[in-house]
């Protein structure tokens, strides 16, 4: 694939959109989102599942989706996917900090993660583990919960992440009536996580 991308000079882009974002420490923040297609987790519940195969999504050039997301006003790129680490990142990357943009990456930590980041949001699934050196490399732990037991898989992985990293359990969206209160209760007596909400799904934005 590397060589298709051209050593990541091409990314298979799904879409791009500026919104705001909708979860985690930076729930609220204006951001241009940039989905790459492929992934190797394929989480039953996920909402992109439509990116999962990369051979629908022609790669395009990295200079032409750093051109559209220059139309923003916001200096804050998220890459996400799919799994963004499948690609080289390290190209596209530079050239956004070159253009003046935050870089924030999504990832479920199953790839090395390669490229230069501001904000690493690390979302852990137990079925596809992050590899072990990933773990340290996050800002931010934010882990899936779909039924109370995902909270013990949530502490194993929060024993491998540094000191400093902030961290959040979220209910899969469609177990939120059930699960959010759990998560509430849980985070009242262990005060170290913080709930985190898909704020974009509740006020209908991207």
């Amino acid at each position: 694939m590397t060589d298709i991308l051209n050593g990541g000079e091409l990314l298979p882009l799904v879409e791009d959109f500026y919104t705001i974002q909708g979860e985690g420490y930076h729930t609220g923040k204006p951001a241009y989102f940039i989905r790459l297609g492929g992934c190797d987790v394929g989480c039953k519940w996920c909402d992109a599942k439509f990116t999962w195969n990369p051979k629908l999504f022609p790669p395009k050039p990295i200079e032409q989706i750093i051109e559209r997301a220059k139309d923003c006003k916001a200096k804050a790129v998220v890459i996400t996917g799919g799994e963004p680490t499948l690609y080289p990142l390290a190209k596209f990357t530079k050239q956004l900090k070159a253009d003046g943009f935050e870089t924030f990456l999504e990832t479920s930590g199953t790839n090395p993660i390669v490229g230069d980041f501001d904000w690493i949001c690390l979302s852990p699934k137990s079925q596809q583990p992050p590899l072990e050196g990933e773990y340290v490399k996050a800002n931010e732990l934010k882990v899936i919960i779909q039924t109370a037991d995902d909270i013990i898989w949530a502490e194993q992985c929060a024993a491998k992440v540094s000191a400093d990293c902030m961290l959040f359990l979220q209910s899969e969206w469609s177990q939120r009536a059930v699960m959010t209160p759990i998560i509430v209760e849980y985070v009242k007596d262990n005060p170290q996580w913080n709930l985190s909400l898909q704020t974009h799904k509740y006020i209908n934005i991207p």
